[in-house]
Order: structure tokens, then C-alpha cells, then sequence
């Protein structure tokens, strides 16, 4: 089966190897050439607009970092809307449910199924096929997923028939994680600073109950290591708690968690850029205390 692969950055890039690597013929297309160059040379066809991507492939996943981009790729003048070939579309971007709404009835009317499959786990568990994917769309839509999803996710989970629900899903999730995230940084900077050694500390939480997936995965990776190079921008977290404080809002539920956390995220992109690695939000805290979190272990 030829697929089709729009956005190839951090996230979508390492979904669409992982493709290739199984077998899979590409076509694929991203405003930054310098990421299709490593697809092109494993064998990926570069395409010029997302209307060429589905004028070749009758599978197309989208993975994109903003609204406007996935909207403007699904429905545009030279978008997927307009393909010859294409017959499910999968979106796998985080955009809130009234957009993936929109996107989906718009393409439907082209006679274009929609699969909204929003995806957790990161880069590396892309490349190794251990993504999460969360999965809304008709059953006979989600059967044909079934042998592709195999090669590129370790769990995949049903939310319902409705493309829309999957996002609900997947806000929840970023949600808990980024506060996760934002809480570890603070509380084990504030252990370092009191006089614990990084790595113990990181070995008694995550035999403990305060372990999450900053604690057993980003820290260790990324921050005690001092590299900084999860792989993902702060951005992406900015416009996921924006999404789950607008879906909060429209069921009339209060986010006052949500909300603070979003304040503190909001200081530290403002401090060290939107496009910082995710990880730096550990860095944000070091700054306030004066000490850093590093491992003393040999590697």
C-alpha cells in the first residue's frame, strides 16, 4: 500500500521512517525540506502540495503542529480535499474536537473517510514502534487501519465511532503529563537544591509513588544526561493546555489546575523561547534555585 505522510518534524518524521522501515512506499510532504531529505533517501517520494499526496496515496496521515496547518492541509484549495486518490485521512495532530469536526465533515462531503488518531509516546517510541495511539473513527475505517497501526503503535485504543472523541481523549492525557512535567521539574530541583544527589533522588521516586513520565523517561534521559534533547519544542505544550483549557470551557467545567499550569508554562517559554526543548522546563527552575540536576554516574 502506498501512504502518504504529511508533516515530517519531530513527531511525524519518526512515524513516517518507522513506515518506511516496515516496508511501507511513501509519499510525503513538509514545508522543511531538510526533514524529507533522510525519507527521500531511504526511497520516500517528495510531494509539492497536500492535493499531490492524495492524488497518490489512498492512506494519508497528517501530523501537524497547529490548527490552522491541519485545517489549511485537509481542506484547502491545493488540500487533501481535493485528491484524486486518497480514501481515509488520519489525523494524528492534537487539535481539540470542534476542528477535528470540521475537518471531517468537509472531507466527507469529498467522499474522504477521517480517522482521528492522536499519538503519545514521543520520538523514540515512534522510531520503535511503541506509540500509544488513541483511535476515533467507523469500524470499517478502523479495520483498515488495523495492519499499518500494527507496525507503528504498541497500544491502540478505541474511543468511539465519532472522529472528535480521540482528541478528548488525548487532551486529558497531555494534560496530566504536562503537569507531570511542570511538577517533577520543580519539586526535584528543589530536592537537588537541598542537598540530594540527582540520581538517588530520581531513583527513590520512581520506586516510589511520585513516578510518572518525567521521572522515568525525560529526567533521565535528557536532563540528568545535560543534553536537553527530548525532542520536542515547549510550543507543543502551550498549544496542548491552550486546547484543554478551550475544552473546558465549552462543557462548562472549571480547569484551575490546568489554568496554573498553563501560567507557569506560559513564563517559561517566555523566558527561553518557544522552540527550547521540552525538557529545558527543568532548566526554567534551575535558574530560580542556582543548582543544577545532573548525573554523577559513569555512563
Amino acid at each position: 500500500m502506498k501512504i502518504g505522510f504529511i508533516g515530517c518534524g519531530h513527531m511525524g518524521g519518526a512515524m513516517a521512517k518507522r513506515l518506511i522501515d516496515n516496508g511501507y512506499e511513501l509519499v510525503v510532504l513538509d514545508r522543511n525540506p531538510a526533514v524529507l531529505k533522510p525519507l527521500a533517501e531511504q526511497g520516500a517520494t517528495i510531494a509539492a502540495t497536500p492535493r499531490e499526496v492524495g492524488d497518490r496515496a489512498e492512506l494519508v496521515f497528517a501530523c501537524l503542529p497547529s490548527r490552522e496547518a491541519s485545517v489549511a492541509v485537509a481542506t484547502g484549495e491545493d488540500g487533501i480535499v481535493a485528491g484524486k486518490a486518497v480514501k481515509i485521512y488520519v489525523e494524528s495532530s492534537t487539535l481539540g474536537q470542534p476542528t477535528v469536526d470540521a475537518i471531517a465533515g468537509r472531507l466527507a462531503a469529498a467522499g474522504i473517510a477521517m480517522a482521528d488518531m492522536p499519538v503519545s509516546g514521543g520520538p523514540k517510541w515512534a522510531a520503535e514502534g511503541r506509540l500509544t495511539a488513541i483511535l476515533a473513527g467507523a469500524p470499517d475505517v478502523r479495520a483498515k487501519l488495523d495492519p499499518v497501526l500494527a507496525d507503528l503503535a504498541k497500544q491502540v485504543f478505541v474511543v468511539g465511532d465519532k472522529p472528535g472523541l480521540a482528541q478528548v481523549a488525548k487532551l486529558v492525557n497531555n494534560a496530566i503529563s504536562i503537569a507531570g512535567m511542570v511538577v517533577a521539574s520543580e519539586a526535584i530541583v528543589m530536592g537537588v537544591k537541598g542537598g540530594v544527589d540527582a540520581d538517588v533522588l530520581l531513583d527513590v521516586i520512581n520506586a516510589s509513588t511520585g513516578r510518572n513520565s518525567a521521572t522515568v523517561d525525560k529526567f533521565p534521559r535528557a536532563v540528568l544526561t545535560r543534553t536537553f534533547d527530548y525532542g520536542g519544542p515547549l510550543s507543543i505544550g502551550t498549544k496542548d493546555l491552550e486546547l484543554y483549557l478551550e475544552l473546558g470551557e465549552a462543557l462548562h467545567y472549571p480547569t484551575k489546575v490546568g489554568a496554573r499550569i498553563a501560567e507557569i508554562w506560559d513564563d517559561a517559554v517566555k523566558q527561553g523561547g518557544a522552540e527550547q526543548d521540552y525538557s529545558e522546563m527543568a532548566r526554567y527552575f534551575e535558574k530560580k534555585a542556582g543548582v543544577e540536576v545532573k548525573s554523577k554516574r559513569s555512563s
